[in-house]
């Protein structure tokens, strides 16, 4: 990720990251080539604390989304078509890094007549068959809502089964343009209706939100049952993208924390650097 330096020197401390070496983030690097990883596609700040630890969350379906969310570092535009090894490639991979949790997601698929929920199931049917004992995540998008879909994935039996929120309702039509506040909300109320898998949601801070819409969403995801949320600092991935209205204090973050977890959420992730795959393989517990 490219950020004009102005921008880089007006971030607090706290949101300064170093740059990640080991063997383990080497090995990610190379396999990069054959598969996409949202770590580098989604430019999260966390890829050296993660990598070197031999964790990763692996993006299937390609990497250009037919939505064009203003917050997103993945590519907009016309997708490439289906790579249908793709499933082995990332199941592979799993097995060459002796990963024991995986987190899977995808880009947004609505050229698609299934929006790519085939590829998902077979990606996650060629990941457990060759990787015993993994557990694995789903980072799924909304399938617009399509309850066919989403079955699909429920029939899989992911151990956790997560959908982003991304920010408060006032701000989503213009900050992920064309998702709706109440279809993801309904997306994983409906998936908790299904099924015990464990549910699991994102949001960000520093859009231009406010408190009590920041604790009107934890209220709403707790209503539809989500057991887990995780809470990160906005960061533009570009000049092109939203740009960061404030930068939150961790001790904000730690305040909506104790906030989420009085409210009965199993985990709570909250922290400027925090991402929705951040300590995923604790969630499992």
């Amino acid at each position: 990720m490219v950020m004009d330096k102005k921008f880089v020197n007006l971030k607090p401390k706290w949101l300064h990251v170093k740059f990640p070496l080991g063997k383990n983030y080497n090995n990610i690097i190379k396999l990069s080539n054959n598969i996409n990883t949202i770590c580098n596609s989604g430019s999260c700040p966390n890829i050296g604390q993660c990598w070197v630890k031999g964790v990763a969350t692996f993006m299937i379906l390609g990497n250009i989304c037919t939505r064009s969310c203003k917050f997103c570092g993945i590519k907009t535009g016309k997708p490439q078509k289906i790579d249908f090894e793709e499933p082995k490639k990332v199941a592979h991979s799993i097995k060459i890094l002796n990963i024991k949790h995986a987190v899977i997601t995808s880009v947004d698929r609505d050229d698609l007549k299934d929006m790519g929920a085939i590829i998902w199931v077979k990606t996650i049917k060629a990941i457990k068959n060759l990787n015993e004992n993994l557990t694995l995540e789903t980072l799924i998008p909304d399938f617009k809502g399509r309850k066919d879909l989403i079955n699909l994935i429920i029939n899989e039996k992911p151990e956790v089964i997560s959908h982003n929120i991304e920010t408060v309702r006032r701000l989503t039509k213009k900050v992920r343009v064309q998702a709706k506040y109440d279809r993801s909300i309904n997306v994983l109320k409906y998936i908790k209706l299904k099924s015990n898998i464990r549910t699991k949601t994102g949001i960000m801070l520093g859009l231009g939100e406010t408190e009590e819409e920041v604790i009107q969403t934890l209220k709403d995801s707790k209503k539809a049952k989500i057991d887990i949320i995780t809470i990160g600092q906005y960061l533009s991935p570009s000049i092109k993208h939203l740009p960061v209205k404030n930068f939150i204090h961790p001790f904000i973050f730690k305040k909506y924390e104790k906030i989420a977890l009085d409210m009965g959420f199993l985990y709570v992730e909250s922290g400027p650097l925090v991402r929705s795959s951040y300590n995923a393989y604790k969630h499992i517990l």
